[in-house]
This record gives C-alpha cells, structure tokens and sequence, in this order.
C-alpha cells in the first residue's frame, strides 16, 4: 500500500501499473505487451513473474483485501485496547490512505471481481467480512447503543463513501491530498454518528 517507503520490486512496479491499465482501459482491453512496455520490459518478460493477465488481477485484488485486513488489525494491535475513538480514527484514516493513493484498485474491484475464479473471489469475499467485522466491534465500543446489523450497514455505507474517490475527478483536480483526506475523514464519523443516532 502507499505506506511503503522502500523501493518497490518489479513485481510491485508490474502490478501498479497493471491496475492502472486494467482501471483505465479494463481487463480485456489490456494486453501483456503494453504492461510490459509500461515497465520497460517485454510482454512475454512478465511471464517470468507471473503465469498471466489473469494472475495479476487475482494478486491484485486478492491483495489489497488482505492488506486492507492486515493494516487494521496493526492498528488495533498498537492501540491494545485504548480509546476506541482513537482507533476507530485510524481505521478511517487506513481506509482513506488507500482510497486516495490507490484508485485504481478501487475502480478494478468494482468491474473486474467478477472475472476471478470462484476460489480467489471467494477469498476476497472472505478477507472483506472480515475487515467489515473488525470496523464493526470498534463502531459498537464507540456507540454502545447502536445495533450490530446498523452498525454493518453503516461501516458499508462508509466504504461506500470513502471508496467513491475514482468518481472525485482526476487527482489534479482535487483540493489537495489534506483537505480530500480530512473532509473525507470528517465525512465518515459524521456519517457513523448518523447511524448511531438512530
């Protein structure tokens, strides 16, 4: 994720530049020569990292999802069971770091996910419950009162929200990373205050 401060591998660099493509021009609209090419390396090269178009979508998806999942269970953990305000402010702001930083994944997800097999979709299905579940039990501790099936709906709501930056115009146009992620981050707890005042 856009966390990472090392210099990303070739199977990194193959991957985002994937997504990109595949985003901006769908799955079949995108051939291993032009990913290679995006890369600097020929298409058949990519086959020395993965077996297919097919593979890369599959890590690309299935991996966003566990590390989604991944990074917030960090979170909770460095929290160690502190306020549940402030971890629930770094789970927004998890969520909003990938939903600025990779759009394209975002856009991928909604069209693509179905061209997984049945066992890797089943396996980002799986990864998202539980990320969901996760959000859920922090969103009950903040608001004791609110009922778990509108607690679920309301942290879906809230990808909803949050997921909808590739519909926010080119990155350019934005007010800037800051001002997007705080009225992003603003727009979430008030969206969750909503569902809690129900």
């Amino acid at each position: 994720m856009a966390t990472r401060t090392d210099a990303p591998t070739r199977r990194e660099q193959i991957l985002k530049e994937a997504a990109r493509l595949f985003a901006e021009r769908g799955f079949h609209g995108v051939g291993v020569d032009e990913i290679g090419a995006a890369v600097g390396i020929s298409g058949p090269g990519l086959y020395r990292h993965f077996a297919g178009k097919d593979a890369m979508l599959a890590e690309l998806l299935v991996g966003i999802s566990g590390q989604l999942l991944t990074g917030a269970k960090r979170r909770l953990a460095e929290a160690d069971g502190g306020d549940a305000d402030a971890v629930l402010d770094s789970l927004i702001e998890g969520h909003i770091d990938f939903a600025l930083d990779d759009r394209p994944l975002i856009t991928l997800h909604d069209r693509e996910l179905d061209r997984l097999r049945d066992s890797d979709r089943k396996l980002v299905r799986q990864l998202q419950r539980q990320y969901v579940e996760l959000w859920v039990e922090v969103l009950r501790k903040v608001y004791p009162g609110i009922a778990e099936p509108a607690a679920r709906s309301a942290v879906h709501s809230v990808f909803g929200l949050l997921n909808s930056t590739p519909h926010l115009g080119r990155p350019g146009s934005l007010p800037g990373r800051g001002a997007t992620a705080e009225l992003l981050h603003r727009m979430a707890r008030g969206a969750f205050a909503a569902a809690a005042a129900e």
